[in-house]
């Protein structure tokens, strides 16, 4: 939760900025290096795993339909939000869900997507929406793990922390699920990790 925080302040600090004028730059080529950066971070830490070859020789194919069931009920409680949100399509309610709690990554390559086609204000307000929304999906699901492992069994934890079953919420994974959960909550987390930027690509192009 503390993570969360800090980027939430960051986020704060840098709106207070911009709405004081206090940085005249190029947002666009910054926020790229930015992209470029994180996901290069994306590949380091996934090749650098050092349970990456114990999962996949413990991988069955019946694994797999853990991360689909994570995808394709975030895409689905996604699609009926833009029910509710006039004003984004369900395509850009899609995208925003997209990032199953990757914020940081999932918010700029959404603002970098959809400048081009709804303009940089909006696209920045819907960048920031995915940013909240991925963030407000970690932190409930860091405060709420018992209830959803009591509730709806061992496996909805790990569906529910996104990509983040692999690092932040592991413990809480493992401590309230069983360390039996530990493999397949790595393995969820490395697949949708690598999915965030396909899907959020794709719906933000469409």
């Amino acid at each position: 939760m503390k993570g969360s925080l800090i980027i939430l302040l960051f986020f704060c600090v840098g709106y207070t900025l911009g709405v004081l004028n206090k940085f005249q730059f190029d947002t666009h080529s910054i926020s790229m290096y930015i992209l470029y950066a994180l996901m290069l971070q994306v590949g380091i830490s996934i090749g650098s795993n050092k349970n990456l070859k114990a999962i996949i020789a413990y991988l069955k194919p019946k694994m797999l339909l853990i991360p689909m069931g994570t995808i394709i009920g975030t895409l689905l409680f996604s699609a009926l939000a833009s029910l509710l949100l006039s004003q984004w399509s369900v395509f850009e309610c899609m995208a925003v869900g997209s990032g199953f709690a990757y914020y940081s990554l999932s918010s700029i390559l959404i603002t970098q997507f959809k400048e081009p086609s709804i303009g940089l204000q909006l696209a920045t307000e819907l960048g920031t929406i995915a940013l909240l929304t991925n963030i407000f999906r970690e932190m409930m699901t860091l405060l709420g793990t018992p209830l959803i492992q009591r509730y709806f069994g061992k496996l909805a934890p790990i569906s529910a922390a996104g990509v983040n079953s692999m690092d932040v919420l592991l413990p809480s994974i493992s401590k309230y699920s069983g360390k039996e959960m530990i493999p397949i909550a790595i393995l969820h987390g490395i697949l949708i990790d690598m999915s965030v930027p396909i899907f959020v690509s794709f719906f933000c192009n469409l």
